[in-house]
């Protein structure tokens, strides 16, 4: 997994260092449209990170569009801004889903795309495409992301199940809103605070342990030996022990796990 490390460190460099790469081949580019974060990952046709963008938004919840027009004009920005730096068009992008969402919500998801400006080429479940980055062939991938919890189980290479459950990042905020008595947006704040992260996780716990018993349900029916969590919501130092001591099964947290699934999504447009 040393290659997909270095992978994802470098797109969160130029994520966080707001620059870009050189290019002389066809991008590919990746829109993820979720409930804490949007992010645009544009890649060159070797998979190589190119340059991308991160802003928080509330445009999304439960993978269910809730502004359609705030969300079109977020996206356009970011778009414009990436085409500014790196002086080309960004035509084709592939985007992702929750699994399990309703065919109208990924028409949705699809016309918030193409209303900024993209031709949508490919719609990837986000467990899926997380599973592309880090090179799966066997396991379950779980994605914690703001809103839900959801999995892929591969077998072979296939997906041969999909879930998805209503918990995530922003169940944790809400706990720790009630816990200091604040806001939510104060409560974000709280929750991404690194100087504070192991009285915060402390105070998640039950929150982590209720995404552990969804993907334990999700797992009745398959044989897997290993977890694999991605997510914003699953970046606490010692995330991926509450998994495993929860369910049983060797789980596994790879670094900047809130962009595993973003360069996953381009890694599918195709």
């Amino acid at each position: 997994m040393l290659i997909e490390r270095k992978i994802l460190s470098d797109f969160s460099k130029l994520v966080r260092e707001n620059r870009n790469q050189n290019f002389q081949s066809n991008l590919k580019v990746g829109v993820d449209l979720g409930t804490s974060n949007i992010v645009i990952s544009v890649l060159d046709e070797n998979n190589n990170p190119i340059a991308g963008m991160t802003k928080e938004s509330k445009v999304v919840k439960d993978g269910i569009v809730v502004d359609f027009i705030g969300a079109i004009n977020v996206l356009k920005i970011m778009k414009a801004k990436l085409e500014d730096t790196l002086s080309v068009k960004l035509i084709n992008a592939a985007t992702a889903i929750p699994p399990g969402i309703i065919k109208g919500n990924i028409k949705c998801i699809s016309n918030v795309v193409e209303g900024a400006g993209f031709e949508v080429i490919n719609i990837v479940d986000e467990p899926t495409a997380a599973s592309t980055v880090l090179n799966i062939k066997n396991g379950a991938v779980v994605d914690v992301g703001g809103g839900t919890t959801g999995i892929s189980i591969l077998k072979n290479g296939e997906v041969i199940y999909t879930g998805d459950e209503p918990t995530g990042g922003i169940h944790m905020s809400l706990v720790i809103a009630g816990y200091y008595g604040c806001s939510i947006e104060e409560a974000e704040t709280i929750k991404k605070d690194k100087n504070r992260e192991s009285e915060v996780f402390e105070i998640v716990r039950p929150v982590v342990e209720k995404m552990a018993s969804i993907v334990k349900g999700f797992l009745k029916d398959y044989e897997v030996h290993e977890i694999y969590v991605v997510g914003g919501a699953a970046s606490f130092e010692g995330f991926e022990e509450v998994f495993e001591k929860f369910i049983g099964i060797k789980t596994i947290k790879t670094n900047e796990s809130l962009f595993v699934t973003p360069l996953g999504i381009a890694m599918n447009c195709n």
